[in-house]
């Protein structure tokens, strides 16, 4: 056996779902006997068997995971309870294993995985996958790329018929049907509360959870981002968020602009102003970088 078929196998045992109880399975995944698996790769020691040995590795990598997963997605444990959160955790995970050095893109296929497994939410699976698009937006915001914004004056040189605006990588736009930004902040701030019970931060957490299941769904417009070092959930109005989903799949400015205002309730006569409200603040926070094309040209010329 060569190092790679070593390490294959080494880690199709240790990913090995976990028993109820928290031990590794007596059978693999097609019926083989994972004491044979183990004995196969593993010696025993004066101790352990091979079984006792792979065991230890086997529960570590699972206990890890699902408690970097719990980390990351503290508003959907939250909205579905410990107990219904601990058997979507192990089934996503399960079914979507870690592939990256990092654990950090652990929850990377969840809203995804959501949309299908809707049955791990039940009554609440619309407002489960709002606030896990916007937890997995969050880590996208914090750690994400940034690039060479471009500057209030780059913008007010740009041709809107032609010029193309990228927004940093790092930036989500999100239609959600809940106010899962303002339920997030709340549970945050409930788990920050040190002075407080577990018990009395679980009433809490339920009462906030509880009051926001209960609204009638309806539109909100939210853009991810990150400032000064910081995340930040900002609301956007319709048309604003119009325009931004627009330059994000490459329309250029004067469409994505007229696009959004085709089916605005807006005053014609407010809307040049309005628009140039947003530009000033979107240019302020730095959400605009120069295309892939620009930036190459500019760097042909320069060379």
């Amino acid at each position: 056996m060569n190092l790679l078929a070593l390490q294959r196998r080494m880690a199709r045992a240790v990913m090995t779902p976990l028993t109820p109880g928290e031990n590794m399975r007596r059978k693999t995944a097609d019926g083989r006997s994972m004491h044979r698996v183990a004995a196969s790769f593993i010696k025993p020691n004066d101790r352990l068997t091979s079984f006792e040995r792979l065991e230890i590795y086997n529960r570590q990598y699972w206990w890890r995971v699902l408690s970097a997963f719990g980390e990351d997605f503290p508003g959907v444990r939250a909205v579905l309870g410990d107990r219904r959160f601990e058997a979507l955790a192990k089934a996503y995970i399960s079914d979507c294993p870690s592939r990256s050095f990092t654990l950090r893109n652990l929850g990377s296929r969840l809203p995804e995985w959501l949309r299908r497994h809707s049955g791990f939410a039940g009554s609440r699976h619309a407002l489960t996958l709002d606030m896990a698009r916007l937890e997995w937006a969050d880590i996208e915001a914090f750690d994400g790329a940034a690039e060479p914004a471009l500057s209030a004056q780059d913008l007010a040189e740009a041709n809107a018929a032609r010029v193309r605006l990228r927004l940093q990588p790092y930036i989500s736009l999100l239609a959600l049907r809940y106010p899962v930004d303002d339920l997030l902040l709340n549970v945050r701030k409930e788990e920050d509360t040190a002075f407080a019970s577990n018990a009395f931060v679980q009433r809490k957490k339920r009462k906030h959870v509880s009051a926001v299941a209960r609204l009638r769904p309806a539109p909100i417009f939210l853009a991810v981002h990150r400032h000064d070092e910081s995340v930040y959930f900002r609301r956007l109005d319709r048309e604003e968020f119009e325009i931004l989903q627009g330059l994000h799949h490459g329309e250029t400015l004067g469409r994505a602009v007229e696009a959004a205002m085709r089916r605005s309730s807006m005053p014609l006569a407010d809307r040049p102003e309005m628009v140039q409200h947003w530009f000033r603040a979107w240019a302020s926070l730095g959400w605009f970088c120069r295309s892939a094309a620009r930036r190459q040209a500019k760097k042909s010329s320069a060379a």
